[in-house]
């Protein structure tokens, strides 16, 4: 399947998405959401920024594995890349953000 946003809905009636690369790997994870409408609202802020170096925060998790999130022009989180076992292999993921996050349409599993 070819690069999309999955909208799910969770077992405790929350929202939440993730984007996936053209050969449908997750790249990118949202928080949950309390509404629908919210969610798309956060698939609408990757849109807006995945295209933007600078909103790309790169991070090392407490057992060493670099990892990605994607802010907004505010400074909060949007979504949270898997952890990566290189700085390489995370770049490659933001690369796929930047690459799937401004055009992907959104499947709607909710």
């Amino acid at each position: 399947m070819a690069k999309h946003f999955e909208l799910k809905k969770s077992s405790n009636s929350q929202y939440f998405w993730s984007l996936h690369a053209d050969n449908n790997e997750k790249i990118l994870a949202s928080e949950m959401y309390t509404t629908k409408q919210a969610a798309l609202n956060g698939i609408n802020s990757v849109k807006t920024n995945a295209a933007l170096d600078a909103r790309y925060d790169r991070r090392v998790a407490k057992n060493g594995k670099p990892y990605f999130v994607l802010k907004a022009a505010n400074g909060e989180i949007i979504g949270t890349s898997e952890q990566y076992s290189s700085n390489e292999g995370m770049e490659d993921g933001i690369r796929a953000v930047k690459n799937a996050g401004p055009t992907a349409p959104t499947t709607d599993n909710a």
